[in-house]
């Protein structure tokens, strides 16, 4: 059986992801004949080049290029089952990081997170509230253990994660109950003119919102819109417009706010997604989210 020497390996995955050999021996605090050498023994051991120079840079071969794409999920594991052993020390709660992007409605997110803190085993929580971008960096260095997005991991972003879907609902339009009396008949008819709180025009929901209004040729008044959907029904709550809440929290929403149903719109749909960089999740916490949204919460 041959056996692939994973310090050379490690020492190849430094230049390549550093662009040259003097970079790469500042990084790791050797000499530059020592990697030369060891790049050499390599390439030897596979019986092919994996670098071409280019000018003061080294470029990646065609095999090169592979190789480089198996050592970065080699060492990429290696870190993460590291990170796993050190945040996990024996008898303490096992830490569950979780990103936690900001067009998120906070209700939803704590129904999603509720069952990772009911586990036999106690876990300790930490959550991370920003931009899915900024989120999606802090899980690829394993700062985070998932993210949770209203969308799919674009393809262009150049982090290898995995979307795992935790469901979708349609959308409950509701008001205060002045407003609910004004909007409630001849629904979704009236909403043309009725005055709305929206998210912003980054969010998924707005889109689909601006093309559900649009193909029925209506024209919503928007009197303001929020990347918060906590601050959003804070404005509702006030009265100055309705606002469209995920149906499956706006019995809380109603409860918690005072807002009354105006009615519900089942072609506009949202999406949740856990985003890991696991295909197979395995932290069971995680597995804990994912179950309980598919089979409970979203069902």
């Amino acid at each position: 059986m041959e056996w692939l020497n994973y310090h050379h390996l490690f020492y190849f995955w430094t230049v390549a992801k550093e662009g040259t050999i003097t970079a790469a021996c500042e990084k790791l605090r050797l000499a530059q004949p020592t990697i030369s050498a060891q790049l050499r023994t390599l390439e030897d051991a596979l019986g092919e080049k994996l670098f071409e120079r280019t000018g003061r840079y080294l470029t990646l071969t065609e095999t090169g290029q592979l190789v480089f794409q198996y050592a970065d999920d080699i060492f990429s594991l290696g870190h993460e089952m590291l990170a796993t052993i050190r945040d996990q020390p024996a008898g303490k709660p096992t830490r569950l990081k979780v990103g936690i992007a900001d067009v998120v409605p906070k209700l939803i997110v704590y129904r999603v997170l509720e069952p990772a803190l009911s586990l036999d085993e106690p876990v300790h929580l930490i959550c991370t509230e920003g931009k899915p971008s900024d989120l999606l960096m802090k899980l690829s260095v394993h700062e985070l253990d998932v993210v949770l997005s209203d969308h799919r991991l674009n393809p262009d972003v150049n982090v290898r994660a995995f979307s795992h879907q935790l469901g979708e609902c349609n959308i409950t339009i509701l008001g205060t109950p002045s407003l609910a009396g004004v909007y409630q008949g001849n629904f979704p008819d009236s909403l043309d003119g009725a005055p709305f709180l929206f998210p912003t025009s980054r969010t998924v929901l707005r889109k689909s919102l601006d093309q559900w209004f649009e193909s029925r040729e209506m024209h919503p008044l928007i009197k303001g819109e929020f990347d918060d959907s906590a601050l959003q029904i804070i404005f509702a709550q006030a009265g100055l417009g309705l606002v469209p809440v995920p149906s499956v929290i706006r019995e809380d929403v109603k409860r918690r706010y005072g807002l009354q149903y105006v009615g519900r719109l089942p072609e506009v749909k949202e999406q949740f997604y856990a985003i890991s960089l696991e295909k197979r999740v395995k932290h069971p916490a995680v597995m804990a989210i994912l179950e309980r949204a598919r089979e409970t919460i979203f069902r």
